[in-house]
């Protein structure tokens, strides 16, 4: 368990650091009443004015362009490939009119880059785009890279209505 002085340390350093806030929780012992300060803190922060929220991307760029800018930019990456499915789904995408949704990265938590046995801040690789899905009703596409799973596909649900994939989850 964390002492009072370690978790002061933790708190001090996230707030000289530039964090909004830093709040203990327990709400794995007590639930929603253990999250209550942190629900506090998120409401207080997204109260704050900030600068306007503006995309690392212009969202009329292709998704190809998108996606490479987002590995190169933010991943370090030398640039992506896409696999035969990937440029299926561009194509396909791009003719149902969703090229111009955002990109949500669907990669591995243990790495920078799409390989979870590249540790730290790797530079200079190139990231493999498996599939590109769709989220169509929130909004976004969410590129697979490397061998990242989803629920859907561990399941086995993908359905294919007309032209328009559908994943179910």
């Amino acid at each position: 368990t964390d002492t009072d002085n370690e978790l002061d340390l933790i708190r001090r350093i996230a707030l000289s650091s530039g964090a909004e806030d830093a709040v203990t929780c327990d709400h794995w012992a007590k639930g929603g009443a253990g999250a209550v300060n942190l629900g506090q803190a998120v409401v207080a922060a997204c109260e704050k004015k900030t600068e306007p929220f503006r995309f690392l991307y212009d969202l009329n760029l292709d998704i190809e362009q998108k996606i490479e800018l987002i590995a190169k930019e933010i991943y370090g990456a030398a640039g992506i490939e896409l696999s035969e499915e990937a440029k299926k789904k561009v194509e396909v995408y791009t003719r149902q009119g969703f090229a111009n949704l955002p990109i949500c990265m669907a990669k591995t938590q243990y790495s920078f880059s799409h390989d979870p046995t590249l540790k730290g801040a790797p530079e200079g690789f190139v990231v493999p785009v498996r599939d590109i899905r769709a989220s169509v009703g929130a909004g976004f596409l969410y590129p697979l890279l490397g061998s990242m799973q989803t629920v859907s596909r561990l399941l086995g649900w993908k359905f294919l209505w007309g032209e328009l994939y559908v994943q179910l989850c």
